[in-house]
């Protein structure tokens, strides 16, 4: 598989307290695209793929949780949410009646069967930003939301600028939070050979498990990008799952390495979040 065009960018750290971010399409449609890429990058139906049964669980996913630097670019602009709008939106998902889970919670309900409560919703952060720790998780707390954070973790390792701290991360999992991979250093992982993945996937598990205490099941593909080598290392090194940057809610247990999730834009206040997921 590619990644979408409106996959996140890649991220490399350059001298000490900054960051290197790529993107090479950004894209402002808010409607679920009705097609995809395939690896030559024919353009194909996104229902080409069958599946067995489906339940829709909007996966949201956010970046940065702040008010934007000054001078910030179109891509900066677009993956940040500030603190007054991520209120409002949990605010309205709450007066509207949703309740957070887990992926884990979503893996057993396609896996067992097992139930789930009405309305279901996962919220997810990409990248372990610091600001998650600040603004976020306060707010979670306070409207009684849980969330998954899919960390980078040599960043957490390294304790580099800008991005939240083995201890803060303790402290969130401890109250709820769920703390999952999104590889070492987050490169793209597509045609790689298989010590290289391995390294990337199993160390980013390995360092999470012991620092946190539980083994993480599930991985943020970096930047969106993947490949079946990619799926094939995930299983082999005991992944339940993975999630995309593919627009979808709907999702089945024939796909739980591709997992889509609904971007939510800096733009976005409560109202353009309630009219996504009616969609």
């Amino acid at each position: 598989m590619l990644a979408e065009p409106d996959a996140e960018p890649l991220i490399s750290a350059g001298p000490p307290g900054h960051l290197v971010e790529k993107m090479p399409h950004l894209s402002s449609a808010a409607k679920l695209p009705a097609v995809q890429a395939d690896q030559a990058g024919n353009i194909v139906s996104a229902a080409a793929h069958p599946v067995g049964p489906q339940v829709v669980v909007p996966i949201l996913m956010y970046h940065y949780l702040g008010d934007l630097p000054p001078n910030p670019d179109a891509i900066r602009r677009d993956l940040t949410v500030s603190p007054v709008r991520f209120e409002a939106q949990l605010a309205s998902l709450r007066n509207q009646g949703y309740h957070t889970l887990s992926l884990r919670q979503l893996y057993d309900h396609l896996t067992t069967g097992s139930p789930l409560p009405p309305k279901p919703i996962i919220l997810t952060f990409d990248d372990g930003y610091l600001d998650n720790y600040e603004n976020a998780y306060p707010l979670l707390l306070r409207y009684g939301f849980t969330a998954t954070f899919f960390i980078i973790s040599d960043f957490a390792d390294a304790s580099q600028p800008g991005y939240m701290t083995w201890d803060q991360l303790r402290e969130m999992h401890a109250r709820g939070m769920e703390i999952e991979a999104h590889s070492r250093s987050h490169p793209d992982l597509r045609n790689r050979k298989l010590a290289f993945l391995k390294a990337q996937i199993g160390g980013s598990r390995d360092a999470i498990e012991s620092q946190i205490g539980t083994r993480p099941r599930f991985l943020a593909y970096p930047a969106g990008k993947y490949d079946q080598a990619v799926i094939d290392t995930l299983r082999a090194e005991g992944f339940s799952g993975a999630v995309t940057t593919r627009q979808g809610i709907r999702h089945s247990a024939e796909h739980l390495f591709e997992l889509m999730r609904i971007r939510v834009r800096g733009t976005y206040n409560e109202v353009d979040l309630k009219r996504v997921l009616a969609q």
